[in-house]
């Protein structure tokens, strides 16, 4: 444990995670000046085995289970996440304390530099789109037929270089949350309609997970807990798990928040479910009437000291006061990794995209060179595995031979406590009542396309992404 002026945070390495932990402290800082905050960094199975589908990893906690781990045993204080890299029921004791104010939640195209002009729809036939997402898969599929769909895996820098390298991808698709915090918002060519193109549930929001009964973190989070998100993420997360299909099938969401009058809200919810080429399609919202305890509004938002009468919530969108004043710095670091690398890369020859909420942020730490003992640090991806062993390291999942210990990864048992909503800690200002509302919401627009079919379509995904898991378990 932390000493009383002393906490200890927990993150994951990668650099978009690290901007986030910063974010926060950064924050807390502002409110708490005396008290320090440590950062304790360490390396997750996601971000170690990004290179084979999750099915076959068989974990669903993918980047979270060794910070928990850490969190549980009191090492640290409180994690800093992204939200959709979150479970819907989390482990035993543990609690998210706090949800941010969200960033713009969409999707955004990044095209190759002398295309930037193009859309998805202008685009000429043909054209290859880089993702590793089924719901993004799916939806192009469905509306953008004559594009052609890639898998491209790792981190924001990664992916970015091999499409501006490789030359095999015209464009890819990113969240624009983490382009726009990591410094590259120049690099968004269009941001995709929400309407259009549906999002990850919880995508663009940073969540602060802590132990449940820790009441000092608590206490210490709630000046962060941003009510308009939670209310939306509730929604999202409750859809997801009624669903209980998100890992291997493409689902999606669009929340939404506007004032009816002071203290009251309407939060609607859009939800589908497609099949993996993106022929079936069944979708559909749900809408409820949300009453709080004090004026809610954006908790970033210039207006806040409320002399100014917000009509729209979601003014941060818009806000006049944000137009071109404090734009992040735009430049865009080098990895040093050679293109050869890339273009003999056997992680791009699995044929499973990643699902709804694992646009995996980590890379393969052959790749890197990170992993403890190599020799070199640019190791050859297409060599045998039992030369890689002899340099005392672990298998690369995408090499024949795959480590089978992999397989054998500690679950750890999870409930949903019956005090928190959909793993949130209820907001200080909405009511328990209120609450259950938005997690009503999500449950009953769930049930709505359960009743149309999704669970058939969501299942015949499951068994085609299994099929496929099962014939690429041999990569050279």
């Amino acid at each position: 444990m932390s000493g009383q002026n002393k906490f200890r945070v927990g993150s994951r390495k990668s650099e978009l995670a690290l901007i986030q932990t910063r974010h926060v402290i950064s924050c807390l800082k502002q409110i708490y000046p005396d008290i320090e905050f440590d950062v304790v960094t360490m390396s997750t199975l996601g971000d170690q085995i990004i290179d084979i589908p999750l099915p076959k990893i068989g974990e669903k906690s993918l980047f979270t289970k060794e910070l928990e781990t850490a969190l549980a045993d009191g090492h640290v204080d409180f994690i800093v996440h992204s939200l959709k890299d979150l479970p819907t029921v989390l482990p035993v004791g543990m609690a998210i304390g706090a949800v941010l104010s969200r960033e713009n939640p969409r999707d955004a195209l990044v095209l190759q530099r002398d295309i930037k002009k193009h859309t998805l729809a202008s685009l000429p036939e043909g054209s290859v789109i880089g993702t590793s997402s089924l719901r993004r898969t799916a939806q192009l599929a469905k509306k953008y037929p004559h594009l052609k769909v890639e898998n491209i895996r790792g981190n924001l820098n990664t992916r970015l270089k091999k499409l501006d390298d490789l030359g095999k991808y015209h464009a890819i698709i990113l969240a624009s949350a983490g382009l726009v915090r990591i410094g590259w918002k120049n690099r968004i060519s269009k941001m995709l309609d929400a309407q259009d193109f549906l999002y990850a549930v919880g995508q663009g929001a940073i969540a602060v997970e802590c132990r449940a009964d820790d009441e000092k973190t608590l206490k210490l989070l709630e000046p962060l807990y941003d009510l308009q998100t939670a209310l939306r993420v509730i929604a999202e997360r409750s859809f997801l798990k009624t669903l209980g299909g998100g890992c291997s099938a493409p689902v999606a969401v669009i929340s939404d928040l506007k004032l009816v009058k002071d203290k009251e809200v309407k939060l609607t919810l859009k939800g589908a479910v497609w099949s993996l080429d993106g022929t079936e399609e069944i979708a559909d919202e749900e809408e409820t009437v949300v009453n709080v305890l004090s004026s809610i509004r954006c908790a970033e938002c210039p207006y806040s000291n409320g002399e100014l009468k917000i009509e729209d919530i979601e003014c941060c969108m818009t806000c006049p006061m944000n137009n071109g004043v404090n734009e992040p710095s735009m430049k865009k670091q080098k990895l040093d990794i050679p293109n050869e690398m890339f273009e003999n890369d056997p992680h791009e020859k699995l044929p499973v995209p990643m699902p709804i909420g694992s646009d995996f942020m980590g890379q393969c730490p052959f790749l890197e060179g990170t992993i403890q003992g190599a020799q070199n640090p640019h190791l050859s991806l297409t060599g045998d595995a039992s030369s890689i062993a002899k340099l005392g390291l672990k298998f690369c999942p995408a090499l024949k031979g795959l480590n089978s210990e992999k397989n054998n990864v500690n679950t750890v048992t999870i409930i949903e406590d019956d005090c928190l909503f959909v793993g949130l800690v209820p907001h200080r200002d909405a009511t328990i009542d209120n609450l259950k509302k938005s997690k009503l919401l999500g449950e009953n627009l769930a049930l709505k396309l359960k009743e149309r079919g999704a669970l058939q379509v969501m299942t015949a995904a499951q068994a085609i992404v299994h099929g496929k898991v099962s014939s690429s378990t041999a990569v050279s």
